[in-house]
């Protein structure tokens, strides 16, 4: 047996190891990028979460009697604050962002809640925390698409199958409120 056959199969080997390690540790360098994009996602909710408060407690003082949609959206706030897997929050999301846009429609109907400083401020936090997490969300869900890629592409989903990777879920937020800053009404609601 010669040297060059050994020798051969020897580097053709090392390059196989090699290419398997590298796709391996790709994996998990874009399972870091999801995570992080994740936590900015979920900063800019809390952004969001901790706005409420102050947005029904100024609704409140002018619509006493719309009890069921303060309560509504106090509620929907509680029940997404504590999820933190993103293939979970969507859903809980959606079921938040319904409840807040109700809440704006309910100052339509109050052209001095409409005209009050507080509520108008509270207004364009809420404007420029919605742009903030749908920008965010953009960012969290371009690192899974690029993942989920790598995940059914050949050769690396034979890593991914090895390496146990599966794929993610896009975060499917709905705006409550549009860039310009007018209300989403849904009249159907």
């Amino acid at each position: 047996m010669t040297l060059v056959p050994i020798l051969a199969v020897g580097a053709f080997l090392t390059l196989l190891v090699s290419v398997t390690i590298a796709s391996y540790n790709r994996f998990v360098r874009q399972l870091h990028f999801m995570d992080n994009s994740w936590s900015n996602v979920e900063t800019e909710l809390q952004r969001r979460y901790d706005l409420i408060p102050n947005l029904v407690a100024t609704v409140k003082g002018y619509a006493g009697h719309e009890r069921a949609t303060l309560e509504n959206v106090i509620a929907a706030r509680s029940g997404t604050m504590d999820i933190h897997d993103p293939d979970a929050k969507t859903e809980p999301e959606n079921v938040l962002v319904n409840g807040l846009r109700q809440l704006l429609a309910v100052s339509e109907a109050y052209p001095d809640l409409r005209a009050d400083i507080q509520f108008l401020d509270l207004q364009q936090q809420l404007v420029t925390t919605e742009d903030r997490i749908q920008a965010a969300r953009r960012l969290f869900n371009g690192n899974v698409r690029d993942y989920n890629q790598r995940v059914e592409s050949v050769p690396s989903n034979l890593v991914a199958r090895v390496g146990n990777f599966t794929k993610r879920e896009y975060l499917q937020i709905d705006e409550v409120v549009r860039v310009a800053g007018a209300p989403v009404i849904d009249l159907a609601a």
